[in-house]
């Protein structure tokens, strides 16, 4: 059988209680209020954009090493035969972009 609470007891338990409810909601006010919604939402936004940047920077790197080994040596000489002709074809599309720009202007 449950042991019967003095008044005084009740009263403490009330007290104890509405400090917990204050608490409680203090931790919503504040979860609530907009600049921290606010500030929640430039951190998400910031973190997504930090990983969206690193993967873009590994993405680029890597391909930067494979035309690198592409058009070098392991030794670091370059590679003739695979550079004159991509320099080639970019000299080949330098020249029709600019007669095609002197064709419209």
């Amino acid at each position: 059988m449950a042991e019967a609470r003095t008044p005084a007891q009740i009263e403490a338990d009330i007290v104890r209680r509405r400090q917990e409810l204050a608490v409680t909601l203090d931790e919503i006010g504040v979860r609530l209020h907009p600049k921290t919604i606010m500030d929640d939402a430039k951190a998400r936004a910031a973190a997504v954009v930090d990983r969206t940047a690193g993967r873009a920077y590994v993405a680029a790197n890597r391909a930067v090493t494979d035309v690198r080994a592409q058009l070098v040596s392991e030794d670091g000489a370059p590679r003739l035969e695979r550079i004159v002709p991509v320099a080639l074809i970019g000299v080949a599309v330098v020249g029709l972009l600019t007669l095609r720009a002197r064709r419209r202007g």
